[in-house]
């Protein structure tokens, strides 16, 4: 008897897809994204999903693909390009080991409530529930984080999940949805008729009348409110709809954390971010108010200092909390009037109340007393303006020339640690889109962001700062840039540490420093190896300089900057830190 020959490796490997008049799961697919206007697809391609890429080939005009090197990176790029864009970010990964990678996107799309969409690669039907090669169970791999995870099942179904994906993906809370594709879906043909797919439109909330006429009661009678602005979903007109409505009110405005950008920073009713190394005034007023406004702001841990600004769950403050998601409202903080409304809604919303003018001549005091805090807070000594420069660099200097000579459009783009701080604190986001940083504090997000960003508006310059522990997280995405050809510029903040960690390490663990220290590479060599323009600067008005150039390169530009270890943060030195452990002990 003739033995059968065992299937391979190379045998689940799906073929070319044979010529036919019926349409596939692949072509049904890439169909459907066109219907919803998608234009830029990141992937790092596997096996599992060739017959979509086959698809893509047929749309190569129409659909860019940017083929990235690693699926985290991609996730973040897409999700970089998610909110640069204010459509969903699409992000194509292979099974199970692409999926485990591309994971921390999903998280930092869940966070900050981006929406993406993730397609993974899955097996085939007929070898499901058998530990098949890379078979994973993306339900309960995905479920935690994201807003729905399925199966494509049925090729004839494609055009109906992808349908459901974008509106998941888009109504009330944004973020990141997961759909499964099995290969033999995708090489399928459909057997029932497929009708022709409209794009989604995204669920609108208008906020009530009663609760607009609640808010206007409540703003008559308060004597020290805080607007606090946050989260997603937010458009350029929104902005400017709410800015409409604090200028005729008077309110004092904050933003959460990582969300400066939602309001001008040199509007002289703007007085701080929530965010970390915030400036203790600006966490008093807060304390002190006697109404808040949290609009799209869920006041997580970060923005509400560890959960110790506001009473849970009834604050002591008034509290009016408007969100997209009516299960967020009440979800910590019981509010005293909860509005269920989309931001650009309930933005035009506020614009058009007919508030009293006494109302801003009343509040407009108190909310100069708090820019004048801000002003003082974020101001760049005259004694550092001034001073030579020297290695490792002044990083406060180094902002203050940033933000006087960056373009007011730029696009700053961030992953995590305490290089960040200073941007943070020193630098005016002055137009809505211009930062791009995970709430999440995702590292390695910064370089994979800037691409995200630079793809959705090329003609924005876009600027990329990262940590030498976070650039190494994904500077394999140089090779991506270069092969792009993206002007983008990124600033390596080089203190030879996991900063934040080793900050931390001192405060609970003095004088026991173990796993922090970093040994890193010529990071300008390492730049001109993949084809990048690379320098190394000293002196902050050769990197405002050198900045200003990379923006008009022919490719991407890495600026390597010695920082002093000893200045751990903005706001902290290291021997402060110790000095205030041996006080303590």
């Amino acid at each position: 008897m003739q033995r059968r020959n065992q299937p391979t490796l190379s045998d689940t490997v799906p073929t070319a897809m044979t010529t036919t008049t019926q349409p596939t799961g692949a072509s049904l697919l890439i169909d459907a994204l066109l219907a919803q206007g998608v234009n830029t697809v990141f992937c790092v391609p596997g096996e599992s999903f060739l017959a979509a890429i086959d698809a893509m080939y047929t749309h190569r005009d129409a659909i860019h693909l940017v083929v990235c090197r690693h699926e985290g990176s991609a996730m973040f790029m897409a999700e970089a390009h998610a909110k640069a864009t204010g459509r969903p970010g699409i992000c194509f990964v292979t099974r199970a080991p692409g999926a485990a990678q591309a994971t921390i996107g999903v998280h930092t799309a869940h966070q900050d409530a981006t929406p993406v969409i993730l397609f993974i690669g899955q097996v085939g039907l007929g070898f499901m529930e058998r530990a098949a090669f890379q078979e994973v169970d993306y339900r309960r791999m995905f479920g935690p984080i994201s807003k729905w995870v399925a199966q494509v099942d049925d090729a004839s179904r494609m055009t109906e999940m992808v349908s459901h994906a974008f509106h998941r993906a888009t109504a009330g809370r944004p973020g990141p949805v997961v759909l499964a594709l099995p290969e033999d879906v995708l090489s399928g043909v459909a057997m029932a008729p497929v009708l022709p797919l409209r794009a989604a439109q995204p669920v609108c909330a208008t906020p009530s009348a009663p609760t607009l006429t609640q808010l206007m009661r409540m703003l008559d009678a308060a004597e020290r409110p805080l607007l606090i602005v946050g989260g997603s979903g937010w458009s350029a007109q929104a902005v400017q709809d709410l800015r409409t409505f604090v200028h005729a009110s008077g309110l004092p405005v904050a933003c959460s954390f990582r969300r400066q950008d939602l309001f001008d920073n040199d509007d002289p009713h703007y007085v701080g971010v929530l965010g970390l190394g915030a400036d203790a005034g600006l966490h008093r007023a807060v304390m002190e108010s006697d109404l808040l406004l949290l609009l799209g702001a869920r006041m997580g841990e970060v923005p509400s200092a560890g959960y110790t600004l506001i009473d849970i769950p009834q604050p002591q403050q008034l509290l009016v909390h408007a969100l997209p998601e009516a299960q967020d409202l009440g979800h910590v903080y019981r509010p005293d009037l909860a509005m269920l409304a989309t931001m650009p809604e309930l933005a035009r919303a506020l614009a058009d109340l007919p508030l009293d003018p006494a109302l801003r001549q009343r509040l407009q005091p108190r909310t100069h007393t708090l820019r004048q805090g801000f002003e003082q807070f974020t101001a760049i000594p005259e004694t550092r303006a001034t001073a030579e420069a020297s290695t490792p660099i002044d990083l406060v200097q180094t902002w203050g020339l940033l933000r006087a000579q960056l373009p007011e459009d730029v696009v700053i783009a961030n992953g995590a640690g305490n290089y960040t701080t200073w941007a943070h604190r020193y630098f005016r986001y002055r137009r809505f889109g211009s930062q791009v940083a995970p709430t999440s504090g995702a590292m390695g997000y910064g370089l994979p962001a800037a691409i995200g960003a630079k793809l959705a508006h090329p003609q924005r310059d876009v600027l990329c700062l990262a940590g030498d522990g976070c650039f190494m997280m994904s500077s394999h995405e140089l090779a991506t840039a270069v092969h792009l050809a993206l002007p983008i510029v990124i600033v390596v903040f080089d203190n030879q540490m996991y900063g934040t960690i080793r900050m931390h390490q001192e405060k609970f663990f003095p004088e026991r420093t173990h796993a922090t220290a970093l040994h890193n590479p010529d990071f300008v060599a390492l730049a001109h190896a993949f084809g990048a323009h690379g320098l190394r600067v000293n002196q902050p008005a050769a990197l405002a300089e050198a900045v200003l150039q990379g923006f008009k390169a022919d490719r991407p530009t890495l600026i390597h900057v010695l920082t002093d270890p000893e200045n751990i943060s903005a706001g902290a030195k290291l021997s402060d830190i110790r000095a205030l452990n041996r006080r303590s002990t």
